[in-house]
């Protein structure tokens, strides 16, 4: 499911609206114009990671592949440096070094495991329809929120 056909999947709308209505986000710095979560968003065209997230209140749901270390990096060095809150829904993945290296043991994380696998959209994926029926695979990896504060 999560292969090289397109990295990007929708976060379900159910868990993003329970986190939004603890943390009132401001901004979805790695989205699409059809699976933005916030007003204010970037695409990849207009490149989140270059930004300045400063201010904000960040929902982030990263590209799922080789990219994660650096959405992951790019979200302890704007919680480090300019107190951004910010929330990442990812996969526990808790063997890798970008785990090891902004997660693990940093007093600022906050790391929620998901019980069970979340079902994602794909629009990108023939399984999309514009009539609304479309299918919801499950990941085939857990997942985690992680939380800088």
């Amino acid at each position: 499911m999560f292969s090289s056909v397109s990295n990007e999947w929708e976060t379900p709308q159910d868990l993003f609206n329970k986190l939004n209505n603890k943390y009132h986000f401001t901004l979805d710095p790695c989205s699409t114009d059809y699976n933005h979560k916030c007003a204010k968003y970037y695409t990849i065209e207009t490149d989140g990671l270059s930004k300045d997230w400063s201010g904000e209140i960040v929902f982030v749901n990263p590209p799922y592949g080789r990219a994660i270390k650096k959405w992951i990096k790019k979200c302890y060095d704007e919680n480090i440096n300019n107190n951004t809150k910010i929330v990442m829904l990812i996969p526990a993945r808790v063997d890798t070094s970008w785990f090891h290296d902004y997660i693990y043991n940093n007093p600022k994380a906050k790391t929620i495991f998901i019980r069970g696998r979340l079902k994602f959209l794909n629009r990108m994926l023939p399984s999309y329809r514009e009539d609304g029926n479309f299918k919801l695979s499950p990941a085939p990896f857990p997942s985690m929120i992680v939380i800088f504060e």
